[in-house]
């Protein structure tokens, strides 16, 4: 007996399309996102599009506009030299306790993340995306604290919009040769040089925004 799938809800079902489209660059940077043409365009009520938007606005992929809904944020905003600002703090100062406590299982595990990241195709977005975060993300957990690990999931979602931005406004970035010097550094247990190339690493995405959208 094949099981069905389980349908998503209506307010899940707008949420993912929306938060894809957004990400894809379907919705240019300033774009409004009208909740009436989006309730129409989706076949849903007002009340699950607004749904859906505020759990964007809670990710950073929309912002909420006084009197005016919703819109996709702006290329100069300033919330992503924030979030910038924070992971230059928070994940090389992680990565230092990473290294500091990772055990040989975590140093497979960050060679198997790496390899992952390095054989999937760029042009391959989404899934290219998911094994860059998943990279980053097992980099970290050698430093075997649950808060910290909570805060750069946190803000890796704040940042992933900015992230592709960057990347269709600098496309010669070199991300493999910095992956690969970063798991380089950390696994030779080079807390220093690790946590700086990372720092590096993560300032570099927002320097490439402008402030106007990238064409």
């Amino acid at each position: 007996m094949t099981t069905q799938p389980i349908e998503r809800q209506p307010s899940e079902r707008v949420y993912v399309r929306l938060r894809a489209g957004v990400l894809r660059g379907e919705y240019a940077p300033r774009q409004a996102l009208k909740p009436q043409e989006l309730a129409n365009e989706h076949g849903v009520s007002l009340a699950v599009v607004r749904e859906a938007l505020l759990r964007l606005v809670g990710e950073g992929l929309a912002e909420r506009l006084p009197n005016r809904g919703f819109a996709v944020p702006a290329t100069g905003d300033e919330r992503w030299q924030r979030v910038a600002e924070a992971r230059a703090v928070i994940e090389p100062a992680t990565l230092r306790l990473a290294i500091e406590r990772g055990d040989l299982e975590w140093e497979a595990r960050v060679r198997a993340a790496h390899h992952r990241l390095a054989g999937t195709p760029v042009d391959d977005l989404d899934t290219w995306s998911e094994a860059h975060r998943l990279f980053h993300r097992v980099l970290l957990e050698g430093c075997a604290n649950d808060a910290l690990l909570e805060t750069f999931d946190r803000l890796w979602t704040a940042s992933e919009l900015a992230r592709r931005w960057s990347a269709r406004a600098a496309p010669g970035r070199d991300h493999a040769a910095e992956h690969r010097a970063i798991e380089e550094a950390a696994l030779a247990r080079a807390a220093d040089r690790a946590a700086e190339l990372l720092r590096i690493h993560v300032s570099r995405t927002v320097e490439a925004l402008a402030i106007e959208p990238p064409s």
